[in-house]
């Protein structure tokens, strides 16, 4: 059996591909657990019987694994993936380190598989949550009508920033109801997060974030061509999940119960999407789901060729550690 490393293992996609390792029976002995400046003695969890020692990344001798994969910082995964590569292993990159590297293909598994075989670095990354999210349902929809344009709202909860993200979403509603004030308390966000929308994911880089460009760019990677992508990120009061209203142009005339057939037809996405109230699938009913929800799924009246769909996902899960999941298993076959 393959030897894994986790590298970023106590992050919340570290610990979430651990999550999906560990229900796939792949067992503790084949798993290092690996993090940035671990101290002695720390351990992490692997499903519900197992706890796994924490290796210091400085210290990790990574010719002892088959593959890597780094669910750590992007930072972080600069400075480590040239030694680690020099080693010869395989490599998964889901921090984005390698996303704009024209020799490291970006793989959504079971839409561009073929392309592992154009790894020539030996290593592949995954794009970012939302983009697995947004061209899963898509996929098919691409390959018959030929996208022109995307249009992404994104709203997104705290976890895509990190576990500090999270905890200071809590602590600041747990005060607000305890009538606290919130001073010195906005450390991760400039503004509150609690009971509010913020406009903003990721630093500014000219007019729009690196997040919002980051999807510019992987969407455009993934599926090729000369696709308009514009992308609104937001950070929303929610701990787990990401919802995106999204408006696709295509090339010709579109029907949108045929839309609707092709996505029903994808492998891992799920149409829930009835004109009632409640009809559809919101942030709350998918923590912990391994597919993508579609819901609104409707002509664009807008547009000539034109539809729209909102999509909720575990951005951790179904977005993230499944993708990088099954990515791994194409890459040790």
């Amino acid at each position: 059996m393959a030897k894994i490393a986790v590298v970023g293992a106590t992050s919340n996609m570290g610990r979430e591909i651990l999550s999906v390792l560990s229900e796939n029976n792949i067992d503790a002995q084949n798993i290092y657990a690996v993090e940035m400046k671990a101290p002695l003695g720390t351990m992490v969890s692997y499903g519900e019987d197992d706890d796994l020692d924490v290796f210091n990344l400085d210290d990790f001798n990574f010719s002892k694994a088959d593959i890597a994969l780094f669910a750590c910082s992007a930072e972080i995964a600069k400075k480590y993936l040239p030694k680690v590569h020099q080693i010869g292993i395989k490599i998964i990159d889901c921090s984005g380190a390698t996303s704009a590297d024209n020799e490291v293909p970006m793989i959504v598994a079971g839409l561009n598989d073929a392309q592992i075989k154009e790894a020539k670095k030996n290593i592949v990354s995954i794009p970012m949550p939302l983009v697995t999210q947004l061209l899963k349902p898509l996929s098919k929809v691409n390959d018959k009508y030929h996208i022109t344009r995307l249009i992404i709202n994104g709203y997104l909860s705290t976890s895509l920033h990190s576990r500090e993200a999270m905890d200071e979403l809590f602590a600041q509603t747990r005060k607000i109801y305890m009538n606290t004030g919130l001073v010195d308390d906005e450390e991760i966000f400039k503004k509150q997060i609690a009971f509010n929308v913020l406009p903003q994911v990721g630093e500014f880089i000219g007019e729009e974030t690196k997040d919002e460009w980051q999807i510019n760019a992987e969407v455009k990677k993934v599926f090729g061509g000369n696709m308009k992508v514009h992308a609104n990120l937001a950070y929303v009061a929610a701990f787990i999940g990401a919802g995106l209203y999204v408006n696709a142009e295509v090339l010709e005339d579109v029907d949108v119960d045929d839309v609707r057939s092709l996505i029903k037809q994808t492998e891992g996405v799920v149409v829930f999407d009835k004109q009632l109230d409640g009809g559809y699938v919101s942030l709350n009913d998918i923590q912990g789901e391994n597919e993508i929800y579609v819901s609104r799924l409707r002509q664009d009246l807008s547009s000539q060729n034109g539809f729209s769909f909102w999509c909720v996902a575990d951005n951790l899960r179904a977005d993230s550690a499944q993708n990088a999941y099954r990515v791994m298993r194409l890459m040790l076959q």
